[in-house]
């Protein structure tokens, strides 16, 4: 498969490429909701959008929440200045998300991107409307985010290729936290090369994000997959099926092996406590008086006023915030957070251990897509199981990719592939040899923008 970003600087364009484009996006967009804010006004280059917790100069930065809408950044993320520098990119505008990345599927907001697919079905998230977008428009990158699998999970729902970094590849500044020590800004695009070329073009250290401090990116090739057992077994029957056909295509040139990880099966339950504590710690500040959506009502009685102002969050931020806040109180600290720490440390150095000889394959989602109906039916703890598979890598800080590899129902699958920290060009390779070497092809409903 070719580098879109590549044929795209290589192709005329007519006077109005532009014009039209856009005009074509903003009537998509009123029925897919992948951005929330479109730059029909941006430079000429090949376009990349960012996820609305990325700050961009200028334009609306509101993490999916009420809460800080009208918030209007007055810097560039580090990831944006740096691809904006390369005067051959463009900013096409901010894509829809749920409200602090706070959801596997896109729906926690107030208007839901839908699936590139089949607009009926879930776009997957946090990142919805970052994977839409790149499944509308053929010549389009999107930068975004992923704490859990916000990432992966979009990417695979849409067909599309979702890279996350390893952490402190990539620098986190201008990005507005959901959990800091688990958040890491990757990229999404139609090919691996594209992935490549702006992971590149982002990563490096950073004087303003002192955990951005990965230099050395490799491209160490294993000859080993390994596959969890007791994981893939809770997957959806479909889902198996379609898994082992490419098990089976792989196994020719790489040595399955299934093992069981009873601390990878585990790691549900430790990310949320850690990603809940840390995401109560930073709303936290949104009181309506400093941050968040500024009040007038300065005549009211403090718990009054703060009580008012955090209405403005959604359910499951206020969820997230009890169930953090709570979990960080003394009396029950060592119960929940400190053994979550002590989990996931163990949980690193078993995946740190089988990723020196091989790979970690999986399914990227233990379900096929979701209509957006089912979705609204799942209760909490249904919709965090969900991030079966996305978890471990996320809550160890270790690259993975989500490539599209077939199709049930006519709706894509995608299979995740993890490696060491700092092997991040490792799977962009096996996933490059991986789009050269099979027949997958994007249907014909994903656009060519």
């Amino acid at each position: 498969m070719t580098s879109y970003i590549e044929e795209f600087n290589r192709i005329e364009k007519p006077k109005d490429y532009y014009d039209n484009l856009f005009a074509q996006l903003e009537k998509l967009n009123e029925e897919y909701h992948a951005f929330n804010v479109i730059n029909n006004k941006t430079n000429p280059g090949f376009l990349f959008s960012t996820k609305a917790n990325i700050c961009v100069k200028g334009f609306e930065t509101d993490a999916g929440s009420k809460m800080l809408k009208g918030y209007v950044p007055s810097f560039n993320a580090t990831a944006v200045e740096r691809i904006l520098s390369d005067k051959k990119f463009a900013f096409a505008g901010v894509t829809a998300m749920d409200e602090f990345g706070f959801g596997t599927f896109g729906t926690n907001t107030e208007v839901c991107a839908r699936n590139a697919f089949d607009r009926e079905y879930a776009a997957g998230g946090s990142s919805s409307g970052a994977a839409v977008a790149v499944a509308l428009m053929k010549y389009q990158v999107s930068v975004a985010e992923s704490t859990g699998g916000s990432i992966a999970t979009p990417a695979a729902l849409n067909g599309v290729v979702g890279f996350t970094p390893t952490y402190g590849a990539v620098s986190r500044y201008g990005l507005i936290d959901y959990a800091n020590s688990l958040d890491k800004i990757g990229v999404m695009a139609r090919s691996s090369d594209d992935a490549r070329i702006v992971f590149d073009m982002m990563r490096g250290r950073d004087d303003y994000d002192t955990t951005c401090a990965v230099d050395k990116i490799t491209a160490e090739r294993r000859k080993k997959i390994f596959v969890i057992n007791g994981m893939l077994e809770k997957a959806d029957p479909s889902i198996k099926t379609a898994f082992e056909k490419l098990l089976n295509r792989l196994g020719s040139t790489y040595e399955i092996t299934h093992v069981d990880s009873s601390i990878m099966e585990m790691a549900i339950a430790p990310y949320y406590i850690i990603a809940m504590a840390e995401a109560s710690t930073n709303l936290a500040k949104y009181t309506g008086y400093k941050y968040g959506l500024m009040s007038e009502d300065f005549y009211k009685q403090y718990n009054e006023f703060f009580t008012d102002a955090r209405e403005n969050f959604g359910i499951e931020a206020k969820r997230r915030i009890l169930l953090g806040t709570f979990i960080r109180s003394e009396s029950v600290k060592d119960k929940y957070y400190t053994k979550a720490l002590v989990i996931r440390g163990m949980l690193i150095r078993e995946m740190d251990r089988m990723l020196k000889e091989g790979y970690i394959l999986s399914p990227t989602l233990p379900i096929k897509a979701p209509r957006i109906s089912d979705v609204k039916k799942l209760s909490p703890v249904e919709s965090y199981s969900m991030d079966l598979f996305t978890i471990p890598p996320n809550l160890g800080g270790f690259p993975h990719i989500s490539f599209p590899y077939d199709y049930v129902d006519g709706m894509p699958l995608g299979a995740q592939l993890v490696t060491g920290h700092g092997n991040d060009h490792a799977i962009l390779d096996f996933v490059k040899e991986w789009e050269e070497g099979f027949e997958y092809k994007y249907k014909q409903n994903l656009g060519e923008l």
